[in-house]
């Protein structure tokens, strides 16, 4: 397009809020034009120019992120130096690769950008203005530069914007491919965070959440020396001051269960908890669309249908540009970003100087055997949120099938825990006793059997526990302990029928739900084998007995 000299849309705008930390401190030099901060508007014009995306009816910007539809988890780094050596969780997670790859990326990308367009956007990772951060996104995309806009906090400050200078910066870089053969990837895709240089590198992929998801990636690590606990959660506060936490995977309910119209929103999946209280990292929404409904989720439906928010592969009828949220055909990962005061009922600021009084742990369990609700002890609590129990739902990660994966992933999100789980789990039991919070375990998966059995758990039925959680209702009735993990089981709930609390009871087979509850435990004794040695006694202890060793 630009060998032709067209003229796009924001031409004239393109230098009107550019700082002057210019993008040759980063190394980028002899660029062909850089749009600095571009309006909502400006970057929708943009987009829709370069052939990025289209509009929708009532206004979403559509796009497509060609083959990868999700995280490209196995192909992120973390460059090992002296500054990091001895502080990075080092593994499947965290893939060692050294500075001069790291170097010899940079390069390519330094030349990749020559004569190129780029767009910037500067903004801040963090709502509490005592931790948040100046980070600046670098993009080849219009797209992008609007996902930045909506995900961060962005100021309309021409003076701050002026003098802004970046603590961490992210160059994306869809169109620019690694080597394997040269830099030591396992693809041509890849995601390096260098920390001694405050710099992340996205290579040859589009999915707009490696954004988002490697700015979150840097806090998880940095914040930690600030004695601030990061948090892969979302959070919410009722009238009465009651901060509540949701930590969950993708597909696990963090995004839906969060936004509750008699409850303020903090934000829907990433917080600090600081000795202030709780706020919010992001600005906007990332929430999974499939098959969303405007019946059990109206909050988060209506934004699917409104000028500013971005879809990501969501089918449409290209006559009269209506989306079709059910369709799956190419992903079933479909995604819609939004700013987050989209949200009715939103705390304005993102933070709040409150502390949890209820804390939720989110799980998807596809083998229909745990229990919908269970209260956790505090060693409990330490004992599931270090080995984080779930199913990875289809699409949420590349490589996943319809069928969902058993799997356990540290703090519910180990791919972006940069430190050792024991450091995240220390802070939170510290916080945890510190201001008395409940832990509850809610199972958002299936009932009646396995997945392609049994069936999803109600979400009416998850509201009406969680609600009755939260309002201390579940403080009045009596509990059964469970017999293979000890956790404490409510016998009733308002507006739940009492068979549901109650797993088995819904099994047509008891033995086999034994069986598969038998050996839910197991992998749970197996999985934990991997963090035993840097646990006290009691967290150890505070997993479940195998079926072999108890009565029924």
């Amino acid at each position: 397009m630009k060998y032709l000299e067209f003229k796009t849309p924001a031409l004239k705008e393109a230098m009107e809020l550019a700082s002057d930390y210019r993008l040759k401190n980063h190394g980028l030099a002899h660029l062909d034009r850089v749009y600095w901060n571009l309006s909502d508007s400006a970057l929708y014009e943009e987009a829709v120019f370069r052939n990025e995306g289209r509009i929708a009816y009532q206004g979403p910007l559509l796009v497509n992120t060609g083959k990868h539809t999700a995280r490209a988890a196995a192909d992120k780094f973390v460059v090992r130096e002296n500054t990091t050596e001895a502080k990075i969780w080092w593994g499947e997670y965290n893939r060692p690769i050294s500075p001069a790859k790291y170097n010899q990326i940079l390069s390519r990308v330094q030349a990749y950008c020559q004569d190129e367009e780029l767009f910037v956007q500067d903004c801040y990772a963090g709502t509490d203005p005592d931790y948040k951060m100046p980070i600046r996104i670098i993009a080849e995309k219009a797209w992008h530069s609007l996902f930045a806009r909506n995900m961060f906090v962005t100021t309309e400050n021409r003076d701050t914007l002026k003098k802004f200078i970046p603590e961490f910066t992210v160059i994306c870089l869809p169109g620019f491919k690694v080597d394997p053969k040269i830099d030591g990837t396992r693809t041509e895709t890849a995601i390096v965070l260098n920390f001694a240089e405050k710099t992340a590198i996205i290579a040859n992929s589009l999915y707009g959440g490696e954004i988002k998801k490697a700015v979150f990636t840097v806090l998880n690590f940095l914040l930690t020396f600030e004695d601030v606990l990061p948090m892969h959660c979302s959070a919410n506060i009722g009238n009465d001051g009651d901060v509540a936490l949701f930590f969950g995977l993708s597909g696990t309910g963090k995004t839906t269960l969060s936004a509750d119209p008699k409850r303020q929103l903090i934000g829907d999946d990433e917080h600090g908890w600081s000795g202030n209280g709780v706020f919010n990292f992001e600005g906007g929404c990332y929430a999974k669309v499939i098959r969303l409904s405007a019946e059990h989720e109206p909050q988060i439906h209506a934004t699917t249908r409104r000028f500013g928010t971005i879809l990501e592969n969501v089918v449409y009828d290209p006559v009269t540009r209506r989306i079709d949220l059910d369709d799956d055909m190419i992903t079933e990962n479909t995604r819609a970003s939004y700013p987050i005061e989209f949200i009715p009922n939103t705390v304005e600021d993102g933070y709040v100087h409150s502390h949890p009084k209820n804390i939720i742990f989110l799980t998807c369990d596809a083998s229909g055997v745990m229990p919908p609700i269970a209260k956790l002890n505090p060693e409990q609590a330490q004992y599931h949120f270090i080995s984080g129990y779930t199913s990875k739902i289809a699409g949420t990660e590349i490589g996943l099938g319809i069928e969902p994966q058993l799997t356990f992933s540290a703090c519910f999100g180990a791919p972006f825990m940069v430190r050792h789980p024991f450091e995240y789990a220390e802070m939170l039991k510290q916080r945890m006793l510190k201001h008395g919070a409940n832990v509850w375990l809610v199972n958002t998966g299936w009932v009646g059997g396995k997945f392609g059995v049994g069936k999803r758990i109600s979400i009416r039925h998850t509201r009406n526990l969680l609600n009755a959680a939260l309002e201390g209702q579940l403080e009045k009735v009596e509990f059964r302990t469970d017999k293979l993990f000890g956790f404490d089981v409510p016998l009733n709930c308002p507006e739940v029928p009492e068979d549901v609390l109650e797993p088995s009871s819904s099994w047509g087979d008891k033995n086999e739900y034994w069986k598969k509850y038998d050996a839910l435990a197991a992998r749970f004794i197996e999985n934990f084998k991997l963090f035993e040695k840097g646990v006290s006694v009691e967290v150890k202890n505070a997993g479940p007995t195998r079926l072999s060793k108890i009565k029924l």
